[in-house]
């Protein structure tokens, strides 16, 4: 009985990625992807032990993809923009974790070789991705045996959980390191998108939530994947964010085009609106749209062949647009102006799924309110501190 839902599945994706070829691109390299999709995943069972790679060792630099002392893309700065704090400077930190980059269906999981497209991927999300927080915060990155796109399409659950689940140690483990050897007792974002953020609400709920540590988190920018909001309950000392400056919550939209907004089935998804910063957000104008950035680099999708390194290059990220959009929370998910004749319609859309532009349509957004968040949290800890009597 297995075997036939999971091959009813590969048919349904099967349908579906056509049904998007056919109306989004037409393009024989988009069918070429579905194909991949329908016969290109690994075999099952999953077993942890034949992986490719072993646990990383996140006292080794290598297995970090970006440090605030090293050269790497999450250093990129938009056009115009200037920082007040260089990288390792901030008294706050961002432990940010990236999205899926491993398209290929090799294995289950990434075999951690720093010389892949894969690699580049990650690097593509650090510069697109990561650098969004580089104004308020030292940004830490890990790298990690994250799971292939083909988790999310070829099989069903539990098998997802336990690939996701395997994924999830190294986070787990990364970040652990991060707080016993890294972060000195600094405030610190928690910051994710897609696979990244499955993995990111499973560590606020293990690792933060409950414990002393979550008295050192700003915020949670747990964006794009999808996160029902069931995923927040029980929670003791983390909720949902409901204002601009708000401490201590989280926030997750996914984006798609407001040209599918009367087509789209609703979900009990959380979804905070990044015009406003409001929980199921109504309609905000383009006059409170802080700004859009460009893409910088070239997101590698091919989903068989090897896995060899393009020598992508990422060019300074491009000025920012402000007034560009406006979004809307309607049913669990953030409605955007259509993007299909914009310099954003190639970039990171599926048809009308903007999931590749949950960070960058909103880039100056999510800039400027991690500031606020971080100014009102050290402005909070200044007045609540002890004076020189004790007092």
């Amino acid at each position: 009985m297995i075997w036939i839902k999971r091959g009813l599945l590969t048919v349904l994706v099967l349908i579906l990625l056509i049904v998007i070829a056919i109306f989004a691109t037409g393009n024989g390299s988009v069918l070429k992807l579905v194909w991949d999709f329908a016969t290109g995943a690994p075999a099952l069972p999953f077993d942890p032990e034949a992986q490719p790679a072993a646990p990383p060792d996140y006292s080794d630099e290598k297995n970090w993809a970006a440090l605030p002392w090293s050269e790497d893309e999450a250093d990129s700065v938009p056009a115009g923009v200037t920082n007040r704090w260089t990288q390792g400077e901030s008294p706050v930190d961002v432990f940010f974790i990236h999205p899926t980059g491993f398209l290929k269906g090799s294995s289950w999981t990434f075999d951690m070789n720093p010389d892949t497209s894969t690699e580049e991927n990650t690097r593509w999300m650090l510069a697109n991705n990561a650098s969004a927080y580089n104004g308020c915060c030292n940004v830490y990155a890990p790298r990690y045996r994250q799971a292939s796109i083909f988790t999310y399409f070829s099989v069903e659950e539990p098998e997802r959980e336990t690939i996701l689940g395997f994924a999830y140690q190294d986070v787990a483990r990364a970040f652990d390191y991060y707080l016993q050897h890294y972060n000195e007792g600094r405030p610190f974002v928690l910051a994710s998108h897609s696979q990244g953020t499955h993995h990111g609400v499973r560590l606020l709920r293990e690792k933060i939530d409950g414990t002393p540590v979550a008295r050192q988190m700003v915020a949670a920018y747990l964006i794009g994947g999808g996160v029902e909001k069931g995923k927040f309950d029980g929670l003791s000392d983390i909720t949902l964010c409901d204002s601009p400056e708000q401490l201590s919550c989280a926030v997750h939209w996914d984006t798609f085009s407001v040209a599918a907004i009367d087509d789209q089935e609703a979900a009990p998804n959380v979804c905070t609106n990044p015009l406003s910063w409001k929980n199921d957000g109504p309609l905000a104008g383009k006059a409170m749209h802080r700004g859009a950035v460009a893409t910088s680099g070239e997101y590698h999708v091919q989903l068989s062949g090897d896995d060899a390194a393009r020598g992508v290059v990422f060019e300074p990220l491009a000025e920012p647009l402000p007034n560009y959009i406006e979004a809307q929370c309607r049913g669990g998910k953030l409605f955007i102006t259509d993007q299909s004749d914009t310099e954003f319609g190639t970039q990171g859309v599926l048809g009308f799924s903007y999931h590749g532009l949950d960070y960058p349509i909103f880039h100056m957004d999510i800039r400027d309110n991690a500031i606020l968040r971080v100014d009102t949290y050290l402005a909070n800890r200044r007045n609540n501190a002890p004076s020189a009597d004790g007092q």
